[in-house]
């Protein structure tokens, strides 16, 4: 079987940012004009978007990296979501009158969300220039690219997937592979917030963010053909101590249960199937190999990269560069500095944060730069520092 490595960049809303600091740490250890190491590439929700441009610019990986390094450095709020007062309060009233009308039988109002993602739109259609993306597979550069949404209507977690023609549909329970030509609807759909953002019709389908009902994150990668996958993630990993569970007698406000929820839908699912993805390698280590070919079933390398501190902590030192109407907006759901900081870090789009966690994302990868390194089956270079 021909080895091929699979990146999976998983969702997160603005703490995708951290996923750039790994991947400039990995650019800046390879020659200057190297193709992407990553022959398959999978993101979900926010990572979609760091997947797309990567499989875009996959002929110079360090070009690809150093242009999502530059646009993730400059992001204001008002990049993803209207923050004018208008924008804000206007849709988050609809929301609440949609909820309204829906309680009693009547559904008006349709694609309101509480925040308008509309300068997104404007933001990816400048960020990836689609046609590249098969010129790159034509090319052998690259095998395939995955993007994972959420069916509203079917309630499965259907992955779009662009690449070579050999590959083939799958279906599992609970979830689906299905060949389209990627565009930015994909990309939409997949980093839809629940809640937060809009829902995106695909093929008389409503899709939401691509982390919801998501039960086995690394799958795509190995339908789509890797035999080892590095994951880059936005959620401390789990050598960091945890603190202790605290006493909590207020009732949780509606920032709490978000940020809660969230963390669920972005944590959850990819620690299950890692933990699957273990056990079933320490089952093929043993199982002869005729058995093995016969159940399918081989051993896959995985690496899992991800932050060495909490990621809300460092958003509570920036909440104040939200814009005042997000705050306040914030501040009305009961979002507090020090009590809704998962919420915060999903939403707060601003550079000084994402450029903390950029800084943040590449410190911890060349504290293992060795270690991904060969992972990656590449010899490290020099490292010769891209521009700032």
């Amino acid at each position: 079987m021909e080895k091929r490595i699979g990146l999976i960049l998983t969702g997160g809303g603005a703490r995708a940012a951290y996923q750039i600091g790994v991947l400039k740490a990995i650019a800046e250890s390879m020659p200057r004009r190297a193709h992407s190491p990553f022959q398959i590439i999978c993101g979900t929700s926010a990572g979609a978007l760091n997947a797309a441009a990567l499989a875009a610019n996959a002929q110079n990986f360090r070009k690809g990296v150093q242009y999502l390094d530059n646009t993730w450095k400059g992001f204001h709020a008002n990049h993803i979501y209207r923050t004018d007062v208008i924008g804000v309060f206007n849709n988050s009233i609809l929301w609440l009158v949609g909820m309204l009308f829906s309680a009693i039988g009547i559904n008006k109002l349709n694609q309101v969300s509480l925040l308008d993602n509309s300068p997104l739109v404007e933001l990816l259609e400048d960020m990836v220039p689609y046609e590249k993306i098969q010129e790159n597979i034509d090319a052998g550069l690259l095998h395939a690219l995955s993007i994972t949404t959420s069916g509203y209507g079917s309630g499965q977690s259907v992955t779009f997937y662009q690449g070579v023609k050999q590959l083939e549909p799958w279906r599992r329970t609970g979830r689906i592979g299905t060949p389209a030509q990627i565009e930015i609807k994909h990309l939409l759909a997949s980093a839809a917030l629940p809640f937060i953002f809009p829902a995106r019709l695909i093929h008389r389908e409503y899709f939401g963010d691509g982390s919801m009902r998501q039960i086995a994150p690394i799958s795509p990668a190995l339908h789509l053909g890797a035999t080892r996958v590095l994951i880059i993630g936005v959620t401390v990993n789990g050598y960091v101590e945890q603190p202790e569970r605290s006493e909590m007698s207020e009732y949780p406000s509606l920032a709490r249960i978000a940020g809660h929820t969230l963390n669920s839908i972005f944590l959850d699912s990819m620690e299950v199937d890692l933990e699957r993805l273990k056990k079933i390698n320490d089952l093929v280590a043993i199982m002869p190999e005729e058995m093995r070919e016969r159940a399918n079933l081989r051993h896959v390398d995985v690496l899992v990269v991800s932050p060495s501190q909490p990621l809300e902590k460092i958003a509570e030192r920036y909440v104040m560069e939200l814009p005042w109407t997000i705050r306040l907006l914030l501040r009305l759901v009961g979002a507090r500095q020090h009590s809704g900081g998962i919420l915060i870090s999903y939403l707060l789009s601003e550079s000084k944060y994402t450029r903390a966690l950029i800084d943040l994302g590449y410190q911890d990868a060349l504290k293992r730069r060795d270690e991904i390194m060969r992972f990656l089956n590449m010899p490290p270079q020099p490292v010769a520092e891209m521009p700032q």
